[in-house]
């Protein structure tokens, strides 16, 4: 039904599939902490949402920081122009998402600047369309923020590992930093995957570079 041939341009809001109207099936509840996946941010909490390559080991990375520190984790599709897509349709690269992590804390407890910890130190960055062995627009690097005051300290952030990366020979970050559009859910096997199939394929990998 789809190519799988990989694209390295994101296709216009035009062009892109058609998607649905009604959201994919998923999962109610992590497979780890037993809490809701969706819903309203209780009081303090905020979301924030990562793409770092594959989701599958994105989603791990943030989960096993705890879930005294993370309240949840949810893996899915954005910064696309087809709603509510299908995997299969985010892999054919015709619709414009990212597989990405959803990850919802409260700042009080977890600072946001320990999230971008994880997230630069768990990829390369500096890739472009690609991460690792896996080529395409749905692994791009994204910080896609929620507030004024994310955007402003992922941008600081990202300065400050440029000159890391920089100073260890690697080139320019390619991450786009920007507001969060809609997050559409994956599918319900995609959710935690790695604690239910424990040694599933994750090719995720860092530039040993600290943040």
């Amino acid at each position: 039904m789809f190519s799988f041939r990989k694209s390295l341009e994101i296709p216009s809001p035009k062009a892109a599939l058609s998607g649905r109207r009604a959201p994919i099936p998923t999962a109610k509840t992590h497979f780890l902490f037993g809490r809701p996946l969706a819903g309203p941010l209780q009081d303090n909490q905020e979301s924030v949402i990562f793409g770092l390559g594959c989701f599958w080991g994105a989603e791990r990375k943030f989960w096993e920081l705890g879930e005294d520190r993370i309240w949840s984790t949810a893996v899915g599709y954005a910064a696309g122009s087809t709603p509510n897509p299908t995997y299969e349709e985010i892999c054919s690269g015709q619709t414009g998402h990212n597989e990405v992590v959803r990850v919802v804390f409260d700042p009080r407890r977890t600072p946001f600047t320990e999230l971008l910890t994880v997230f630069w130190e768990s990829h390369n960055p500096t890739q472009g369309m690609r991460q690792g062995n896996d080529v395409g627009t749905q692994y791009r690097s994204g910080i896609y923020v929620t507030n004024h005051a994310q955007r402003v300290t992922a941008e600081a952030s990202k300065e400050a590992y440029q000159q890391q990366l920089t100073s260890h020979r690697f080139g320019l970050i390619t991450t786009e930093i920007v507001d969060a559009g809609p997050f559409y859910f994956a599918e319900d096997y995609h959710q935690q995957y790695l604690a239910k199939v424990p040694h599933g394929y994750c090719g995720l990998g860092g530039t040993g570079v600290k943040a």
